[in-house]
């Protein structure tokens, strides 16, 4: 059975109908601060408040006046997500359950890489890591990634037979103001247990929507929430740090090749579309031909590169012959190949390949001259892995 598909499903209806200031834009809100009768340089500090310092309530904007704070929580309305639990693993990952409005949970995963180790980002590059104000004890700035794996649904409609999150289903779509607002609940949180060690602004360095949901599956929402995250004025992350998965919808990768700067990440893991349908339906829809023709009109403005996700699945995709069926189709193309030992979920039926089965494939995917990495998975242990989120018991809305 094919996915659902539809360029933006129905969102869940909102609480009430006042405008969700979370999710506006800086034009939108200095038409909505015109509205309210105030002067139009409280936009942009309504706007700061929002999404450089992701205020969580109205009573933390000191220097607005209380009567205008009074007239916002009147009129209109602010996403927080709350966090309704946090896990902690041996390696440093921590993954957070997000409860929203309607009590649904999603889940986020903050990955913080070490000086010197393989960082989570798929497709960040050797100058990538920002340099820390804190010297080490060389005297020069330590180089880190903090990573924040965010979510774009609540569940997800691809059914992909490997993936925990696709035996939910897909339940809603985030909205603009609920994808941000991880980063700053994250921001946070991250705040409170590193004083003076990060940034006393912004810990997290780099975004991957790799989460739950097919983040272009609910383009129109995430196309929001990478302008608020991305702007000078808000929360002012750099492009190049900045990472959009798919598991392949091909009409929405040239949209986000054109309407944006980030990065692209496209989940293929499989040679053959005989293969690749049986793990991925949403092969029958878009084939690998349709998939890579996609890729290879993707806008490579600013030194972009597409990332290639590769889950290996023990027996199933994992032999000498997918590794050289995957040079001949991506050769000429400039890639980088992540490859991802599969994390076993419980009932799925497929297996990690191991190591040594690991290191060949890579090895040979180098002798035809391709940049493959491997990806370290983190957080195994709190089932906080590629693959591993889900949460139970969600039940999908009702057809109105």
């Amino acid at each position: 059975m094919l996915p659902v598909v539809s360029p933006n499903p129905p969102q869940s209806p909102a609480p009430d109908e006042r405008p969700d200031l979370r999710t506006l834009s800086l034009s939108a809100l200095q038409a909505l601060v015109a509205l309210l009768g105030e002067k139009p340089f409280r936009a942009k500090q309504l706007f700061r408040w929002l999404h450089h310092k992701g205020a969580a309530s109205f009573d933390e904007m000191t220097d607005l006046a209380r009567p205008f704070r009074e007239q916002l929580a009147r009129e209109t309305q602010l996403t927080r997500l709350t966090a309704d639990a946090v896990q902690v693993s041996t390696d440093g990952t921590r993954k957070y359950r997000f409860r929203t409005w309607d009590n649904r949970f999603i889940e986020s995963v903050y990955m913080p890489d070490e000086v010197g180790e393989p960082a989570f980002d798929p497709d960040a590059d050797d100058e990538d890591p920002v340099e820390e104000p804190l010297a080490r004890s060389s005297g020069k700035p330590a180089r880190v990634r903090r990573t924040l794996c965010v979510s774009t649904q609540v569940g997800c409609a691809m059914g992909c037979r490997f993936c925990m999150t696709g035996t939910m289903g897909l339940v809603r779509n985030l909205t603009a103001g609920e994808i941000v607002d991880q980063v700053y609940r994250v921001n946070a949180d991250l705040r409170g247990i590193n004083k003076g060690e990060m940034d006393a602004q912004r810990p997290l360095t780099n975004l991957v929507y790799m989460g739950m949901g097919e983040p272009l599956h609910n383009y129109a929402n995430v196309k929001r929430s990478l302008d608020l995250l991305l702007h000078q004025d808000g929360a002012n992350f750099s492009h190049r740090h900045v990472t959009v998965s798919t598991s392949g919808l091909v009409p929405n990768i040239l949209r986000l090749g054109e309407e944006t700067q980030v990065k692209l990440a496209v989940s293929l893991n499989a040679t053959t579309d005989e293969q690749r349908a049986k793990l991925m339906p949403v092969d029958k829809k878009w084939n690998i031909a349709a998939l890579l023709e996609a890729c290879r009109q993707f806008p490579m403005k600013n030194g972009r590169r597409i990332t290639f996700e590769y889950v290996m699945l023990r027996g199933v995709n994992d032999t000498d012959e997918d590794a050289e069926r995957l040079s001949t189709l991506l050769a000429g193309m400039p890639v980088k190949v992540n490859l991802i030992p599969y994390n076993e979920n419980p009932g799925l039926g497929f297996g990690d390949p191991g190591v040594e089965r690991v290191q060949a494939f890579r090895r040979h995917l180098e002798r035809r001259g391709f940049a493959a990495m491997v990806r370290k998975n983190r957080g195994r242990d709190i089932a906080a892995a590629c693959g591993q989120l889900a949460v139970a018991g969600q039940e999908r809305p009702r057809a109105r």
